[in-house]
């Protein structure tokens, strides 16, 4: 499903007040090849051109772009898919009116929502948070123990959420992520391309994950 296993969340918050279209071309000339926008509070008046804006630059690098929560967003611009957390749209009810095709992925924190998701049509499940995380302070913490737990038994692609940086990334992939999901490893740093090229180049290492992936 994801061309790479870097999957890098644009947010506003975290972007150190780079513009988020000169972010999104850093991460593509880093490697990068899946993007989520995440965006809370702009509203949709200006939030759909810069949305646009973005898909557009993503559908020409060959870049996967998903929207997070707002599915109407998604919809208007042709996403490649929409991504929903736990207090967001029910999947279950996102996917009935998604485009066929459409990829939905859903945020997880335990195996009852991991399997539920399974169940409502989820393409890929977000299992977090991994380790500690700045963009949500106190948020509940799984670690990598589930993550090994879940990957073999959900059948879906998993993706690791919360607190992935360069040092830590090797361990992620090892308990058998398909792919990590970074906002301030990349979005946070003087130099968001390199960020990008070194989170893909230990994330790729041949031998990362437990059964050689």
């Amino acid at each position: 499903m994801f061309p790479t296993p870097l999957y890098v969340i644009l947010d506003r918050a975290a972007a150190r007040g780079r513009e988020l279209p000169a972010l999104l071309e850093a991460v593509l000339a880093g490697g990068g090849r899946v993007v989520q926008l995440r965006e809370k509070t702009m509203p949709m008046a200006e939030l759909f051109p810069l949305a646009r804006t973005l898909r557009e630059r993503c559908r020409r690098a060959g870049a996967l772009f998903i929207v997070n929560d707002r599915a109407d967003l998604a919809l208007a611009l042709e996403a490649d898919g929409l991504h929903v957390g736990q207090e967001d749209l029910p999947a279950a009810a996102a996917r009935r009116i998604l485009r066929p095709g459409m990829i939905l992925g859903v945020s997880t924190h335990d195996e009852p929502q991991a399997r539920r998701a399974r169940e409502d049509g989820a393409d890929y499940i977000a299992v977090g948070s991994i380790f500690p995380t700045g963009t949500k302070p106190g948020f509940q913490l799984v670690g990598l123990d589930l993550l090994r737990e879940l990957r073999p038994r959900l059948g879906v692609p998993v993706v690791a959420i919360g607190g992935i940086t360069e040092a830590n990334a090797a361990q992620v992939m090892e308990a058998g992520a398909d792919a990590a999901a970074v906002i301030s490893a990349v979005c946070g740093t003087s130099d968001p391309r390199e960020a990008t090229a070194r989170l893909l180049e230990v994330m790729q290492r041949p031998g990362r994950g437990p059964d050689g992936r």
